[in-house]
């Protein structure tokens, strides 16, 4: 397969990179919740859905199949995704992990709140489970809504996710005539460890869109030097992307023919989930609004839209009421734009709606750079920059993005550190790369309401302000210039039931999705006071900033980090410490 994308059609390229997604040598290779049906996929019952109070979840190597690809895997309970979880408000919980897998493993019960013993990240709240070990978790089942479960090492990549759906105590409130989960991932023949050591000692070896002196870019020879000088790149979007992945919804590629059965007039809930490794996800129904009604979990005034992006591990819950047409395209499409996931709502089987074509890729903006003036900036080739005002040496040196003297002396500078934003300013209302100009309403974090109000009204009573560094050429990345490897003594302290402010700042060119664990946090996004809405994984757009006041009421060590998984396991990644503080704050 060619490696430079841009070359090739790409409706071709959809259909040469995707296919029938299978288990070599698995019977049920795909779980029943995930195929989609004329019966509906959260009805059906079987070892594909766990639920009651004692569940066992099984661990092992396997092979995957997507198209003409085949790889290394591991499944949970045979399968990948591996089982939904299904749980009520207020049941207790156990779960058996039995590892018959080759590797260290563990669960990660990705958005609920867990005592942190049971949080399941190796190093942090426990061992690894090792091949051949088992492990039981046990805790009070605290909410509902729609979260995910997955390992908290390199398994996660390879088929070691699935959805979890909690049903309100008193009952859910959204009346709705069918319920499916969407669960987007990523899935590469490439084993992770073999990607992780590409991405450290290559120059950006699997962006497949790289500018070139004959590509089809619109930059300038000018904008062109620019960036050589910077060592960077307009389109350096994602980090792994297609061809090297193949784009998945509940485990099937494009060519599969997911469906999932409507009549019309139906209201339709979709439970969209990214368990991807590295993607953000564009998504939408071409001709058919989305009304997003819970983000993370968590119920949010209603907001009708016709796209949204979605960061990895961030969770949308949407209604729909698809009437007329006989088929409806669902497109998610990578940020990048290199390939898509697709599946259909189709009234009858085999109903097909026209697929988009991929769009043109997106370009880095000045504000992805950290040097606009406002939220959102125009793309170096549309001349967003005055070369002639100051040529040379001034231009030039702001551009370099490497003044450290900006950085608070919280900021360790050294090797990791290649990038400074030059004004951060707050990106709250982006609706995400690339998404600013498509011409329909995308949705951003500024109409986000939640639905209840808060239970903690205080006001935060400090701020703690957290950078977001890298170096790209080196692939080191960090929270405040430090890897976790250095850091590992010096934690992020919170006092029990202390409410803070927390500005994180995006001094790469890169959209982070920062993860904590074992708490929601409430985003400063001008929404009324008391109905800040809560989420668990925030993205921070690049040369930006975001804030969060959190009630920090969970006690114990949590993990803090980047959801991409590369970049958690090469730096950003901390641990927050909830506890009474001894002798200062931190």
């Amino acid at each position: 397969m060619s490696t430079n994308p841009i070359s090739i059609d790409r409706r071709k390229f959809l259909s040469a990179s995707a296919g029938a997604a299978s288990l070599i040598g698995l019977g049920h290779s795909i779980p029943a919740w995930a195929t989609g049906s004329h019966a509906g996929a959260l009805a059906h019952k079987g070892s594909d859905v766990l639920s009651g109070e004692h569940l066992t979840m099984t661990v092992a190597d396997a092979r995957f199949a997507t198209g003409n690809r085949r790889g290394p895997a591991v499944t949970v309970n045979g399968s990948v995704p591996g089982p939904l979880v299904r749980l009520r408000e207020g049941q207790n919980l156990v779960v058996d992990l039995l590892n018959e897998s080759s590797m260290g493993t563990s669960i990660h019960w990705h958005g609920l709140l867990v005592p942190f013993l049971m949080d399941g990240v190796p190093g942090v709240t426990m061992a690894a489970v090792e091949p051949g070990e088992s492990f039981r978790y046990e805790f009070p089942v605290r909410q509902a809504g729609t979260y995910w479960w997955h390992a908290h090492t390199l398994q996660e990549p390879m088929g070691h996710y699935g959805p979890i759906i909690i049903d309100p105590a008193g009952g859910d409130t959204h009346q709705v005539d069918r319920d499916y989960v969407v669960m987007l991932s990523d899935w590469s023949p490439m084993d992770p460890h073999e990607v992780m050591r590409k991405l450290k000692v290559g120059e950006a070896p699997f962006n497949y869109q790289k500018t070139t002196a004959t590509d089809d870019y619109p930059l300038s020879g000018e904008d062109r030097r620019m960036w050589a000088r910077m060592r960077m790149m307009p389109t350096d979007i994602s980090d792994v992307s297609a061809p090297l992945y193949s784009y998945l919804i509940n485990g099937h590629g494009p060519e599969d023919g997911l469906e999932f059965a409507f009549r019309s007039g139906e209201r339709v809930r979709l439970r969209f989930i990214n368990g991807s490794a590295m993607t953000f996800f564009n998504v939408r129904i071409p001709g058919l609004p989305m009304t997003v009604i819970s983000a993370d979990g968590q119920d949010v005034r209603p907001v009708e839209v016709d796209e949204f992006q979605i960061g990895n591990a961030e969770t949308y819950d949407v209604i729909v009421e698809p009437a007329g047409d006989a088929a409806f395209a669902i497109v998610a499409e990578a940020m990048d734009r290199s390939g898509m996931g697709i599946a259909m709502l189709a009234s009858q089987p085999g109903a097909q709606a026209e697929v988009p074509p991929l769009r043109d890729p997106p370009l880095l903006t000045m504000a992805d750079m950290g040097m606009s003036h406002g939220s959102s900036g125009a793309a170096m080739d549309h001349g967003a920059m005055d070369h002639g005002a100051s040529s040379g040496g001034e231009a030039m040196g702001a551009m370099n993005m490497r003044d450290t003297s900006l950085l608070p002396p919280s900021v360790a500078v050294g090797p990791g550190v290649d990038m400074v934003s030059m004004n951060p300013v707050d990106r709250m209302g982006d609706p995400g790369i690339g998404l600013d100009n498509v011409g329909h309403r995308v949705l951003n974090y500024r109409q986000l309401i939640a639905a209840n109000m808060n239970r903690d009204m205080r006001q935060p009573t400090r701020l703690k302000e957290i950078h977001l560094t890298g170096n790209m050429e080196r692939y080191m990345w960090s929270f405040d210039g430090q890897k976790f490897s250095a850091v590992a003594d010096d934690p992020i302290r919170f006092a029990f039931n202390e409410r803070v402010r927390v500005k994180l700042v995006n001094d790469t060119m890169m959209a982070h999705p920062i993860h904590l664990h074992g708490h929601f946090f409430e985003l400063v996004n001008d929404a009324p006071h008391g109905y800040q809405p809560l989420k668990h994984t925030l993205v921070v757009q690049p040369g930006g900033s975001a804030q969060f006041d959190l009630t920090a009421n969970e006690p114990g060590d949590w993990a803090f980090h980047c959801h991409l998984i590369y970049h958690m396991h090469n730096g950003m990644f901390q641990v927050v410490t909830v506890r009474p503080l001894q002798g200062g704050e931190g």
